[in-house]
């Protein structure tokens, strides 16, 4: 396990800062307590018992990979904890939007891989660098249980061209693959463990491989966005304020969910994942039950 990175009173030194620009990534970080984590891990747990069968409109898994933030609160607690925002500051300033937040579980002993892409691929902003994700893990993330691969200055790339697999092992709503040799010795294994995370930009290259441990792999993935970015391939994108102001009005606001899965919100998830679909499915070949 790797050494937490120190911050300057909670927040990025400029040598950070500048291993990020450089590298497209930075880890592991000081993230909510490990403690929050690992509560945060029975809260989504409890989420999937109580509301599988629950009558959703649609399936709960969707609800947990696309815009988590839209119907459970607990997302967008972790989201707007303060320590994790004053890291997100020193990338992309003090005015933070949440574009998405996604929750990616690996269960133990199985094939699912996430593989090599880019995120920006297909979400219609184009090749920008005001957005950052952050994975914070709600379980052990490590090469035995599928941790992340970074390929180091990827981001440095503009966005490549990608083949969609919609492989069923591909945790991706496409399968998509950046269309590239990426050599296993290119490869940073992103090893974090509850109370930490990691940073990478919207253009660096990444995946993961299969979860080969006991334990499953949890992590909530929070898209943090500046307001001065922009929908190119949409009349209307969503985003929530987490920091700061909004001073160009770029996307519809949208307010955190004042109890799980309450009607209202239900109804907003649905919209947002109705305009959004046409965006990130735009030339697909095949339907994802992501965005059926």
């Amino acid at each position: 396990m790797l050494d937490t990175l120190p911050l300057q009173n909670g927040q990025l030194s400029q040598p950070l800062i500048d291993q990020y620009w450089n590298d497209g990534y930075l880890f592991p970080l000081p993230a909510i307590s490990r403690d929050h984590a690992l509560n945060a891990r029975i809260e989504f747990e409890k989420i999937e018992r109580d509301w599988l069968n629950a009558g959703l409109p649609q399936a709960l898994n969707s609800y947990k990979r696309v815009n988590a933030h839209v119907v459970m609160p607990f997302a967008v607690d972790i989201a707007c904890h303060p320590q994790v925002l004053d890291v997100i500051e020193g990338i992309i300033g003090p005015d933070i939007m949440i574009y998405s937040v996604e929750f990616f579980s690996k269960e133990p002993h199985t094939d699912h891989v996430v593989s090599m892409h880019q995120d920006l691929t297909y979400w219609g902003m184009g090749a920008i660098d005001g957005l950052v994700t952050a994975w914070i893990p709600l379980s052990s993330a490590t090469p035995a249980s599928g941790c992340m691969d970074f390929v180091r200055g990827s981001h440095k790339n503009p966005i490549l061209p990608h083949d969609d697999t919609f492989d069923d092992n591909n945790l991706l709503s496409r399968g998509q693959e950046v269309r590239v040799d990426v050599d296993p010795a290119d490869k940073v294994a992103i090893e974090i463990h509850p109370g930490q995370m990691s940073l990478h930009h919207g253009l660096t290259i990444h995946g993961s491989g299969p979860n080969m441990s006991d334990d499953r792999r949890i992590a909530c993935v929070v898209r943090y966005i500046r307001p001065d970015m922009s929908q190119e391939q949409a009349e209307e994108d969503f985003a929530m304020l987490a920091r700061g102001e909004d001073r160009f009005g770029n996307f519809t606001q949208i307010s955190a969910p004042k109890k799980n899965f309450a009607p209202e919100a239900v109804a907003l998830y649905d919209h947002i994942r109705q305009i959004q679909a046409q965006v990130y499915m735009n030339n697909a070949t095949q339907k994802s039950d992501m965005y059926a």
